[in-house]
């Protein structure tokens, strides 16, 4: 699988990484329900195994669970070269499983000697902040974040959900080498003022969601959201109900025609779709089992004609 640069860092990454937000589990309030720990390293195993040389996790993901089992698959895995794994910070929980954002430097350097433990690395090649929560402490926390690199406790530093003028902010005190921002055909709304900035000030960006957390596999139904179990975020999310649902599903539609002639999921469009802008230089993929990824990582090289472009621009436009 090529590789492209990841903006201001020395780091050359697969247009595909795995997302582990999902092998979490569930019991909180971002979980995706209950999952096999087995099956979950199986899929990181996989996407190494097929190319994949980077992994983005995150410490909420599963309340630490995440971290876990991605630390514990990568010392497992029989590879000779270790992936690249990029962890997050700043959303912390207490006792009662109760997440909050927390910027204070005394949390994000707990954060990471916990993060390190649960990985089993000496170093996180890219850390994260996970949300400019709360706002007014973002130069605090970006300031604890940098002296952490300088320390080389982390190698990179970037940050996740940020606006322009919040990335602005944090320029003035370290350069942001990434950010992580929610993109889809479903959410393209980054590409007025975030992409733009971050293609002038050579910030590496890697997506998240460009399946729009599932909705767009070709696999959602109706009914498929309806038997999610109560601990899967996704059943409430609005994109997943009416009225949008019908439009979204009738989009599902229109990427498996596309699709079809190339041997490609409607899934694998919607990546190859976040992955023909220029500003992008990796989709976050999620996969709980090995057969998740082997459906979606041909998205890594396939390449959307002008005239399939049109196709999508015209339904977006036809369907605000």
């Amino acid at each position: 699988m090529q590789t492209r640069e990841f903006g201001n860092t020395n780091m050359q990454i697969t247009p595909i990484g795995l997302g582990t937000w999902a092998i979490g589990g569930g019991n909180y309030r971002f979980g995706w329900g209950s999952q096999d720990d087995k099956e979950s390293s199986a899929a990181i195993q996989r996407a190494l195994d097929l190319g994949v040389n980077w992994i983005d996790t995150a410490a909420v993901y599963g309340l630490g669970h995440s971290e876990e089992v991605v630390g514990k698959a990568v010392k497992d895995w029989s590879g000779s070269d270790r992936p690249y794994i990029f962890t997050k910070c700043s959303r912390v929980w207490d006792e009662k499983r109760a997440i909050s954002g927390n910027l204070d430097p005394r949390s994000i350097r707990n954060e990471v000697e916990q993060s390190l433990r649960r990985l089993q690395v000496d170093a996180i090649d890219l850390y994260q902040m996970h949300w400019p929560e709360p706002d007014a402490d973002i130069e605090e926390g970006w300031g604890a974040m940098a002296k952490l690199k300088a320390e080389g406790k982390v190698r990179h530093i970037g940050v996740s959900n940020f606006n322009v003028s919040q990335m602005e902010r944090l320029q003035r005190i370290a350069p942001i080498e990434s950010l992580q921002p929610p993109y889809s055909i479903i959410r393209p709304d980054i590409e007025r003022d975030v992409l733009p900035y971050c293609q002038q000030h050579n910030i590496g960006v890697i997506v998240y969601s460009p399946m729009q957390s599932g909705l767009l596999t070709g696999k959602m139904t109706r009914e498929r959201i309806g038997a999610m179990p109560d601990d899967d975020w996704r059943k409430g999310n609005p994109e997943f109900q009416e009225p949008r649902l019908s439009r979204n599903l009738e989009l599902v539609n229109l990427l498996t025609e596309i699709g079809y002639p190339h041997a490609m999921s409607s899934g694998e469009v919607a990546i190859a779709w976040t992955l023909r802008n220029p500003a992008v230089t990796g989709a976050i993929v999620g996969g709980r089992h090995p057969q998740q990824v082997e459906e979606v990582i041909n998205a890594a090289e396939f390449r959307l004609s002008d005239s399939e472009l049109a196709q999508i621009d015209t339904f977006l436009r036809e369907h605000p």
